[in-house]
């Protein structure tokens, strides 16, 4: 593995997991010394995670980039016609062996999974309904636009009660492709989407004086 992939890895997984805060600065230097790494793979990794939108650059610096409230309401209205559009594909496109596939991740990713797991495979779903399509371009740009919500989503998934609501849409969801039934799966997962990005906001708003006294930036929507 390169010394980029490495620092790149470490950084996303600390930035995604919150561990680095929103809004934290980071410095190539410091990076330097933490890696024991030259500049050249910091800076490449750096960039990269520029590419996914997670820092940016601040003069000489970078920053892990803050929520954005209103990043999450354009990121639902990405989703929506692409994610409708992946529903009625798959209704005529899905192969069994990949359905049931997705029927045992579900099941392992109950309510009460554990919220690593719970994150991850609710993830994953909608990345796997994406692929139902057999589009590649359609599954590219879902994955991109979700790595864009993993931030929000790690709040969000600690209350069960949200997780409980997200298992019987996405249950749903996937009973409506196996039926073929593509008008009521497109309007599943359209209202699957506006309730989440509800939600998300709704968690982000009600605790966003708690969210700041730990150092978390949030900005947009105000």
């Amino acid at each position: 593995m390169s010394q980029m992939i490495q620092i790149f890895d470490r950084l996303r997984e600390e930035i995604l997991s919150l561990s680095l805060a929103p809004g934290e600065k980071l410095t190539e230097r410091g990076l330097e010394t933490r890696f024991a790494m030259s500049r050249t793979p910091v800076r490449a990794a750096l960039l990269r995670l520029e590419g996914e939108g997670l820092v940016h650059r601040q003069g000489r610096n970078w920053v892990v980039a803050p929520l954005d409230l209103s990043e999450i309401i354009a990121i639902a209205e990405f989703r929506l016609p692409l994610e409708t559009t992946a529903v009625r594909l798959a209704c005529t496109r899905r192969v069994e062996a990949d359905l049931n596939a997705i029927a045992n991740m579900l099941e392992a990713c109950r309510p009460n999974a554990p919220r690593e797991e719970w994150h991850r495979l609710g993830t994953e779903f909608h990345i796997a309904i994406a692929k139902l399509s057999g589009n590649a371009l359609i599954t590219k740009a879902l994955a991109e636009a979700m790595v864009r919500l993993h931030r929000v989503r790690w709040l969000e998934v600690s209350d069960e009660a949200s997780r409980e609501r997200a298992w019987n849409e996405h249950h749903e969801i996937l009973t409506l492709i196996r039926k073929r039934d593509a008008a009521a799966a497109e309007a599943a997962i359209a209202a699957h989407i506006t309730e989440t990005r509800d939600r998300l906001l709704a968690a982000l708003q009600d605790d966003r004086e708690r969210f700041r006294a730990h150092g978390f930036k949030i900005i947009g929507a105000d």
